[in-house]
């Protein structure tokens, strides 16, 4: 509501019980009327500049301080400019607006603390089992416990795995963190993902034989499909999807590997028939150390940071990762690249 129409209202309140009054009294019509249009200019003179000076004018700064500082502006610029002729609805629609804000960040800020404390326990855990199984292999051994060459052997060999876990892990959480920073440049080059997909696949051939799993890129891809992308990057993405799909595959099933040419876009997928992942699980698949099985999980091994890493290599192309699964069925993890003729 605008100011004068504000100042009316309550100057012709104040007009009309004037005038009532005095015509309850005089019972003369002409003092009725006198006093009414007296009391309704007085009333409106009085109100208006009280409001203006008091209350409008203060209003009116506290609405430039709300929309300048939103828009980033320091104290200084935020008192130089205003920008509405309406402040009063505008502060109560600015204010709504930053409420609406804080209660997003305020959730968002939960959802953070949640996600740091369960990274917190999961790096926690993720460090101390190697390190609990090293320090009892090399206290066996300092302590003569093991008489047996052969058995010491065994102990040597199985602490020196865990050494190279804890290697893992140190090397992809040092990938992950320079990811995230920025630290680690992309290189963008133009190469032919098909390629790149069975050069991938032939290294792995021996460890899907391991699983008893076969690998599969049809010959209608032998054609060139070309993409613009950090080359070495997006081998890692292709060797990561992979092996993420042998961990969790079933004996004598299949990972097969497709691309389609969208628009402006390839996009390359990545099917397995195995385990499946539960939907409820499928937002925070790709966060660091998140595990949908975790007791099946650290028996097979991997750092866990294998999909965080796939997540930050493609959206550092500015590229989008999906997935889709069912549980007991299967999942498909599909990516984007940059289509260059």
């Amino acid at each position: 509501m605008k100011l004068s129409v504000l100042v009316f209202l309550n100057a012709l309140a104040v007009a009309v019980c004037l005038g009532s009054i005095n015509f309850y009294f005089q019972h003369n019509w002409y003092d009725l009327f006198l006093t009414f249009f007296i009391a309704l200019i007085v009333s409106f003179t009085v109100f208006y500049y009280m409001i203006e000076k008091y209350v409008y004018s203060k209003i009116k700064l506290i609405y430039k301080l709300i929309h300048n500082l939103k828009l980033g502006k320091d104290l200084k610029d935020a008192l130089g400019e205003y920008v509405s002729s309406d402040p009063i609805n505008d502060v109560e629609q600015e204010v709504k607006e930053w409420a609406r804000d804080k209660k997003s960040e305020i959730d968002l800020l939960k959802q953070q603390e949640k996600f740091r404390r369960e990274f917190l326990s999961n790096i926690s855990h993720e460090f101390k089992t190697p390190l609990f199984a090293i320090q009892g292999y090399i206290e066996a051994l300092q302590d003569g416990e093991i008489n047996d060459p052969e058995m010491g052997k065994r102990f040597l060999e199985k602490a020196a795995k865990n050494v190279d876990r804890l290697s893992f892990l140190i090397k992809d959480l040092d990938e992950i963190s320079k990811l995230e920073s920025g630290e680690i440049p992309i290189n963008y080059e133009k190469f032919d993902l098909a390629e790149l997909i069975d050069e991938v696949l032939e290294s792995m051939e021996l460890k899907a034989k391991e699983h008893k799993i076969d690998l599969i890129f049809k010959e209608k891809y032998n054609y060139p499909t070309w993409v613009k992308a950090d080359k070495e990057k997006i081998r890692q993405v292709v060797v990561n999807l992979i092996d993420n799909s042998l961990k969790y595959g079933k004996e004598n099933g299949t990972i097969a590997i497709k691309t389609f040419e969208l628009h402006d876009q390839i996009l390359a997928e990545v099917t397995d028939d195995g385990i499946g992942i539960e939907e409820k699980y499928l937002p925070r698949i790709f966060e660091r150390f998140y595990r949908t099985d975790k007791s099946r999980s650290r028996k097979i091994g991997g750092s866990g940071l294998g999909l965080a890493i796939v997540k930050h290599i493609i959206e550092a192309h500015q590229q989008t990762i999906t997935v889709r699964s069912t549980d007991g069925i299967g999942s498909t993890f599909g990516f984007t690249l940059e289509k260059i003729k």
